[in-house]
């Protein structure tokens, strides 16, 4: 059962066909509490990185102090690593169709939109359910799995879309108008689906399996 997400991103620019991705898949799956993971790549400036599920946060802990800086360090690249307790975000993600916890989307997705908004407000105290039906209209949205920052309370989410120009439209008119509301600094990526599917595939990732 899924009990932490972790989110990573490399700064660096590679096309993905050329990322050694099929030698950091085996990698990754022997690593302890590993369930799946989805790549991203992204779009405009082909940076590298991935959502991961584990069984546990310690084993997500261990896997972004062990494991994860060894890799990035023989990539020679700097990273961006955050662990997110999957527990506590479960009922607000079903009820955005999330794969991550049991949902299906109709279609395989060709954009993914990462955000995190900088606030501390535990996850329970997140007005999430007066969200969810704003986020549900926005155009080519097909799924969201919330995140909550595991010591921080920061909250964003992993969203998959039908088009990369909706997941755009999403990150540039959308997304600003939910972090002003919060009053609070935010980030947004963009990433495209398509090009990760293979890689992705073959780590058991929800969205194309």
């Amino acid at each position: 059962m899924t009990k932490a997400f972790v989110y990573t991103e490399l700064q660096i620019s590679v096309p993905f066909n050329d990322a050694p991705w099929k030698d950091i898949n085996r990698a990754v799956k022997q690593q302890s509490g590993f369930l799946n993971k989805t790549w991203l790549s992204g779009i405009g400036n082909n940076s590298v990185g991935g959502l991961y599920t584990f069984d546990s946060i310690e084993n997500a802990q261990k896997f972004v102090t062990g494991y994860f800086p060894g890799e990035t360090k023989e990539i020679g690249a700097p990273h961006t690593s955050r662990i997110f307790n999957a527990d506590i975000v479960q009922e607000a993600s079903i009820d955005m169709n999330s794969v991550h916890f049991g949902s299906e989307i109709k279609q395989k997705p060709k954009a993914f939109v990462y955000t995190e908004v900088q606030i501390n407000i535990p996850f329970n105290n997140l007005p999430w359910a007066d969200m969810n039906p704003v986020l549900r209209q926005q155009t080519g949205l097909l799924a969201k799995t919330w995140l909550s920052g595991l010591h921080t309370n920061s909250a964003g989410g992993l969203y998959a879309f039908d088009t990369v120009e909706n997941a755009r439209k999403f990150a540039l008119d959308y997304f600003p108008t939910e972090a002003a509301q919060l009053n609070a600094a935010f980030t947004t990526r963009v990433f495209d689906a398509s090009i990760v599917e293979e890689a992705s595939r073959e780590m058991n990732s929800p969205f194309f399996n």
